[in-house]
């Protein structure tokens, strides 16, 4: 029986919206600011005339992107940041386009440092009310919800950042939206990417993502990407993209373009690091509940241990590559984070890219967020985020390890067989390197191999 539909990865890897002259099998860079008229009479029928208002190497990376969320080309929308997303959908859907005075916004607790600095800029200048609740609480957000005598926008996250909690999207869109359908439910997708979690399927109105992160992959580019739910939701956020000039520039867009092909086999891999590297935390370093009542020291929200396990896996086909745990001292772990024995975590903010990335986020993503504030949203100050990339994760188990025994963390014994966590007495086997892949000999022709395991299926049958 033939597949009627292709995956997502097979997908993004064909390019086909492209028509160029000479036949070329990858799209080529339009790098024109103008494109000529043929005459008076065509030149307002004409698709491309000044690359503000649009730009053939940006059609093709909006295809793209449609595909990945499953809606017409018309309705991805290419812009030079993350935050100009944001910007661009509050601006069009939201600020003073309600005719009812000031805007209310129901946004999380667990944000973004650069989403939290602007919306605070637009509360601080009276262009819109800001409301901050925790929304993975799903029955004080409808408290909160009913509360108000109109919500003008819910701006949800899930999984936050860096604190990893889950917000029940599907649920949350639908109370919204049965209580007022107007309401804009706007959603960073950027933790799980189009690949991940598509939140057009539950009746959200526009999905953002920060490309720069998983859809690029390699953090050479900034780029915002944009899906609306429905074509008008998309011409009235191109009317403010036009007008503004903030439209993708077709050298970053063709980067994009170059990117998205590679994100299924990057995602793949950036979860399988994280996965056995939250479990190598929890485990073999003593990162963990050591009596009940115990905050989890390792959070991941691919970890069983993680209170919303259930919950992500219900709406999400993957746990993303974002972990973040705690050391119990802020002092180990600014030294964590500034040992020299790094070598392959990159000590810098952002994720989503083919290498690894460590970061303490008070003193770095997060610290535009006032501390007092910090404080009162019980973010831990000596929380460390990890973003794993697509190396060898015994190489960065060993990388990661070697630094947390240069800042006093850890404790090796037994030639390296057994970690002990100094500062809270854990002691376990240390089980680096467990979880490597296979050699591809090995993964096919092993005792174990794929090609055993079809021949006794085919046999079987027989």
């Amino acid at each position: 029986m033939f597949r009627d539909h292709h995956s997502l990865s097979t997908k993004l890897v064909s390019v086909v919206q492209h028509n160029d002259q000479h036949g070329s099998s990858v799209p080529p860079i339009y790098q024109s600011t103008t494109f000529k008229v043929g005459s008076l009479e065509d030149g307002a029928s004409q698709e491309y005339d000044y690359t503000r208002s649009g730009n053939p190497t940006r059609t093709v990376v909006q295809h793209q992107l449609a595909k990945l969320y499953g809606v017409d080309g018309s309705q991805a929308l290419a812009v030079s940041s993350g935050m100009t997303a944001l910007d661009m959908i509050l601006r069009s859907l939201v600020l003073n386009n309600n005719g009812s005075g000031v805007p209310t916004i129901i946004a999380g607790d667990d944000l973004y440092g650069g989403t939290q600095r602007l919306l605070t800029h637009l509360a601080s200048r009276n262009h819109a009310r800001i409301l901050h609740t925790d929304t993975t609480n799903y029955e004080e957000f409808v408290k909160l919800f009913q509360r108000q005598s109109r919500v003008a926008c819910v701006l949800l996250e899930s999984p936050t950042n860096p604190l990893l909690k889950v917000a029940d999207l599907p649920r949350l869109t639908k109370f919204i939206k049965a209580e007022n359908p107007e309401c804009v439910v706007a959603i960073d997708n950027t933790m799980m990417s189009g690949l991940l979690c598509n939140p057009l399927q539950f009746q959200c109105d526009v999905v953002y993502e920060s490309a720069t992160k998983y859809l690029n992959g390699h953090h050479d580019i900034m780029a915002g990407v944009i899906i609306a739910r429905t074509a008008k939701i998309a011409e009235d956020i191109y009317f403010i993209i036009n007008s503004t000039g903030c439209g993708l520039s077709p050298l970053d867009s063709w980067l994009l373009v170059r990117g998205l092909k590679t994100l299924g086999v990057r995602m793949y891999q950036q979860q399988h690091n994280a996965m056995v590297l939250g479990h190598w935390l929890e485990n073999s370093c003593g990162f963990r509940k050591r009596a009940p009542g115990d905050l989890t020291l390792t959070r991941y929200v691919g970890l069983e241990s993680h209170p919303q396990f259930e919950l992500h896996k219900s709406f999400n086909g993957g746990p993303g590559a974002v972990l973040s745990f705690e050391t119990g001292s802020f002092e180990h772990s600014r030294r964590l984070v500034s040992s020299p024995k790094l070598k392959i975590w990159s000590v810098t903010v952002s994720f989503g890219c083919v290498n690894s990335l460590i970061s303490m986020p008070c003193k770095m993503s997060h610290a535009a967020i006032d501390p007092a504030v910090r404080a009162q949203r019980e973010f831990p100050e000596d929380l460390i985020r990890l973003c794993c990339g697509i190396e060898s994760i015994a190489d960065l188990q060993a990388d990661l390890l070697e630094a947390m025994v240069d800042a006093d963390i850890i404790e090796l014994r037994d030639e390296g067989k057994t970690i002990c966590n100094k500062l809270n007495g854990n002691e376990a086997p240390n089980t680096l390197g467990q979880g490597e892949l296979p050699n591809i000999y090995e993964e096919f022709f092993g005792q174990n191999g794929i090609k055993r395991h079809l021949l006794a299926t085919s046999r079987a049958k027989l």
